[in-house]
């Protein structure tokens, strides 16, 4: 027989909703809070990681993205990959070059636009990091199972797939 579930903070909000409006179904609240507070909780857990590597999370996002490339992307390819202004993306990318982490390389196709690459020095700094951040998630999602894990995640991805 499986142990009790342990309650949470968002167990106690439904259950004073339940006394002050017992007629309204607080049920949402228990998927919705607990995404809310696992945010919370997860968020500067992984911001650690960034900022033991000297990133932020942002920097950490553009580095990641142009690592899973694989090949050189120009700014526009980045600031919707990961939904930022141009003009955010460019200041990024500006600090990024300036801590030699990548390179803007101009467009044999296109005089407007560029090319950002990763450096040498980025590239080994993101495969550091991606190490570390992976196994960061790992510890976080420790209490589950896989099992629990592959469910979640599948859930999660049918919720984000109506939603996106």
């Amino acid at each position: 027989m499986k142990d009790a579930m342990k309650a949470d903070h968002v167990d106690t909000i439904i259950a004073q909703w339940a006394l002050q409006r017992p007629e309204l179904d607080c049920s949402p609240m228990g998927v919705i809070g607990r995404l809310g507070r696992a945010k919370q909780i997860i968020t500067p857990k992984l911001d650690e990681v960034f900022k033991q590597n000297g990133l932020s999370n942002i920097e950490f996002d553009i580095l990641a993205s142009l690592r899973r490339a694989g090949k050189p992307v120009t700014p526009t390819d980045l600031y919707q990959t990961l939904m930022l202004s141009s003009g955010a993306m460019s200041t990024r990318v500006d600090g990024l070059v300036k801590q030699g982490l990548v390179i803007r390389q101009a467009s044999k196709t296109d005089r407007r636009s560029c090319l950002v690459t990763l450096t040498e020095e980025g590239k080994s700094l993101i495969d550091k990091a991606i190490e570390q951040h992976v196994e960061n998630e790992r510890q976080i999602l420790a209490v589950l199972s896989e099992e629990e894990q592959v469910k979640l995640a599948g859930l999660l991805r049918k919720w984000l797939a109506a939603n996106e």
